[in-house]
């Protein structure tokens, strides 16, 4: 087991997943309230899908950052056979709406070693650990309430989130954004990239995207490895 002085961390699907009825709820207040052209339920689903992996698509060759209005508009858009008659919709009540139904389906944490290994990281006071992530539906706003609700958010020094930064990983300004966060946190701006690693379940934005910066990977969850191998 290699011993670090920062962590960084991944979100989703590292240490969180999706709770299944926020899902379902969301396709269903789309399909009440934006469905002219009458989509089923299981089609609204899938549209959601399309936007989100699309989406990613863009944000991890432009190294940019769609925000979650403008894939909102994207989905009631393609609901709607590809519609561009958006004068009536509140996006800032929209969001509201879908901040609120996260918060009442809380997403999950990922494991039952989860709060073990940043537990055991953060018992070294020399070790520092943070959150370096994509956002897409759901903004960083919203997730550091996410966080604080799950008792996550003890464990992070910082949190920096791609719709609040305007850049995405892999893009190598976003782990550049992050090492300068580490040197400011840490009040060390001579931390060697050697004692940093950044763990995530993207090998594309997290993997590739740390490597760039010169800095460690942990590959976890997509290849069964967990992360409590940093710690065992």
């Amino acid at each position: 087991m290699n011993i670090y002085q920062h962590y960084s961390f991944d979100l989703w699907l590292t240490l969180i997943k999706s709770n299944p009825l926020f899902k379902q709820e969301r396709t269903r207040f789309f399909y009440d309230h934006f469905n002219q052209h009458q989509k089923t339920q299981e089609e609204v689903g899938r549209i959601f899908r399309r936007v989100d992996l699309l989406c990613n698509a863009i944000n991890e060759k432009t190294g940019g950052n769609i925000d979650a209005e403008e894939m909102y508009l994207m989905v009631i858009s393609e609901m709607n056979d590809y519609s561009n008659a958006f004068g009536n919709i509140d996006l800032a009540a929209l969001y509201q709406e879908m901040d609120a139904l996260v918060l009442k389906y809380l997403p999950v944490i990922y494991c039952s070693e989860t709060v073990r290994t940043l537990r055991r990281i953060k018992e070294s006071p020399d070790r520092t650990v943070s959150l370096l992530s994509n956002t897409a539906f759901i903004k960083g706003s919203t997730l550091r309430r996410v966080l604080q609700e799950l008792e996550l958010e003890q464990y992070f020094d910082f949190q920096l989130y791609s719709d609040e930064t305007g850049m995405s990983k892999p893009n190598k300004k976003m782990f550049r954004l992050m090492l300068d966060n580490v040197a400011a946190v840490r009040k060390d701006p001579a931390l060697p990239l050697s004692n940093i690693i950044h763990i995530g379940d993207n090998i594309k934005a997290d993997i590739d995207g740390a490597q760039v910066a010169g800095i460690h990977t942990l590959l976890v969850n997509s290849n069964n490895q967990c992360i409590s191998s940093l710690v065992n």
